[in-house]
């Protein structure tokens, strides 16, 4: 795979991943995935701590920059960089410390980074797509909820929310290693809701291929154009939770599926009052 120009700005840059991406030799989707999940890490890191903190050697990324029409890595990030000056937020506050004493300093941290999520799932969340979900969500007879791993919690709330809400429901919580029994009860009149960020539970991602074989609906929560989630969906919304001292929450996560559980409700003409 090779491009005739090199990609504009970052916006562009994801825009040809989205389309060229499945093309990419499997090292080098690899090095998508990991420069898309912090791009802010790219901007402000030299070349060897980005292929250190992947794993690659230097040159792979420069044949990565070389696939997409530049001559180097450097012009590759200069496009993560450009995107970080254009940032409203201040991206470049980093919280770096754990030199920190005291429990009330550590929350202060994770209150940090779950605000930075919701500010960044402020400006990649799609209204459009967001609508379109929800009105994939409401036609649905069933929602089949897939989330492994890190993830599942989420998936364990949106099945809570939605039941809550009069909406029929069901947690793929793979039991007994059920999980492919679960979802092979899915249809096309049923919608899966799948949530998965990088590295990817490759349970989640097994399972919403059962699905696509059944040409289920696929809705998916997940954090970049590089992820097998959003290759796979009919419709996928661009989540990323911000880190601190690289634990993840899912502050923003849960937020979306609240947002997305009552606005089937709505729809279906069945709000209610959430229990305790």
């Amino acid at each position: 795979m090779a491009v005739p120009m090199p990609p504009r700005d970052f916006d562009d840059f994801k825009g040809l991943l989205a389309v060229e991406g499945d093309r990419l030799p499997r090292r080098l989707k690899e090095v998508a995935r990991a420069l898309l999940t912090r791009p802010d890490e790219v901007a402000l890191s030299t070349a060897a701590q980005i292929s250190e903190k992947i794993g690659v050697q230097p040159s792979t990324l420069v044949r990565f920059a070389q696939v997409f029409g530049f001559r180097g890595f450097s012009d590759l990030q200069s496009l993560f960089r450009d995107r970080l000056r254009e940032t409203p937020f201040d991206h470049r506050s980093r919280i770096v410390s754990l030199h920190l004493e005291g429990t009330t300093a550590l929350f202060d941290g994770f209150a940090q980074a779950a605000n930075k999520s919701f500010e960044q799932a402020r400006q990649t969340l799609d209204p459009e797509k967001v609508e379109t979900a929800v009105a994939n969500l409401t036609d649905a007879l069933t929602i089949y909820v897939v989330a492994s791993g890190r993830s599942f919690p989420a998936g364990a709330y949106a099945a809570y929310a939605f039941g809550a809400l009069g909406i029929k429901a069901v947690l793929v919580d793979q039991i007994g290693g059920l999980g492919k029994t679960q979802i092979n009860t899915s249809s096309p009149s049923d919608a899966i809701l799948a949530i998965s960020f990088t590295p990817y539970a490759p349970e989640t991602v097994g399972l919403i291929e059962i699905a696509r074989a059944n040409k289920t609906p696929i809705i998916a929560i997940t954090d970049n154009v590089m992820s097998p989630l959003a290759s796979a969906a009919q419709i996928w919304l661009e989540l990323s939770e911000a880190d601190y001292a690289s634990f993840r929450s899912l502050s923003a996560t849960f937020a979306l599926i609240m947002a997305l559980s009552v606005a089937v409700a709505k729809k279906r003409g069945l709000e209610k009052t959430y229990g305790s």
